[in-house]
């Protein structure tokens, strides 16, 4: 993790929090996670986290654009010694690429990409949740900027329309812990 860590400094990339990590962790934990779908893989911090709380055997699908990303977490995951079959790292735009995804096959999705482009994919990847699964957003106050009305950049209303998306989506059961930078959950409603 603290490898991973350094490489995220290195390169200038934000990484999900330790308070963050703890949580993700906990809730694939809670779900008996076999299968989660990462949007952002960045260079694996969050898989990372992800993947100690799925079940022995399950499978992190993680999608990015960028390729040098997917390289910098499968290194990250081959520290910590995770088998090569427990990954699963696709290039790609995210709409492009969960609309491939099997519908309700999986028991957790992360999305930890630019908050810009959410809610053009927010629907499919609720619809990959099976009953009972957790969707989750980290950076979900954008450093506090969400409850600031003055605040009108582009990265805090996207953030603000993806909260807003989430609490009004009739699938989910949302919540936003106020850990990190924040984590909207919504849980996929049993009907």
């Amino acid at each position: 993790m603290d490898r991973a860590r350094s490489r995220a400094q290195a390169l200038g990339m934000p990484v999900v929090g330790s308070a963050a990590g703890a949580l993700l962790r906990a809730l694939a934990a809670m779900v008996d996670a076999r299968g989660v779908v990462e949007v952002g893989t960045g260079v694996g911090v969050s898989g990372l986290w992800l993947l100690e709380g799925m079940a022995p055997g399950g499978v992190l699908t993680t999608i990015d654009v960028d390729r040098d990303h997917q390289r910098s977490a499968r290194a990250a995951f081959a520290e910590v010694g995770t088998a090569a079959a427990r990954i699963r790292g696709i290039t790609g735009r995210a709409r492009d690429v969960l609309a491939r995804l099997t519908e309700g096959g999986y028991d957790m999705v992360l999305l930890d990409a630019d908050p810009a482009g959410v809610e053009d994919y927010l629907d499919q990847a609720v619809a990959l949740l099976r009953p009972g699964g957790v969707l989750a957003m980290v950076g979900a106050t954008a450093g506090d900027r969400v409850g600031d009305p003055a605040r009108r950049d582009p990265q805090t209303v996207a953030v603000r329309e993806t909260l807003r998306a989430v609490r009004e989506h009739p699938s989910l059961v949302p919540a936003l812990v106020p850990v990190s930078d924040g984590v909207l959950l919504g849980v996929r409603r049993r009907r």
